[in-house]
C-alpha cells in the first residue's frame, strides 16, 4: 500500500511537472542571494 502511496505522488508530480505548474525554488548552483528573482550584485569600492 506504500509504495502504491508514493508511485501516485511521484506520477502526480510529474504531471504537474509537464503541466508547467512547478517552480524551481533554487537561485543558482551556487547559491548566489537575489531580489525578486534577479541576481543581486555587489558593489566594489
Amino acid at each position: 500500500m506504500g509504495f502504491l502511496f508514493f508511485l501516485l505522488f511521484f506520477l502526480t508530480l510529474a504531471l504537474l511537472s509537464a503541466l508547467g505548474l512547478t517552480a524551481d525554488s533554487r537561485d543558482s548552483a551556487d547559491w548566489k542571494p537575489s531580489d525578486g528573482g534577479r541576481r543581486w550584485q555587489s558593489r566594489h569600492c
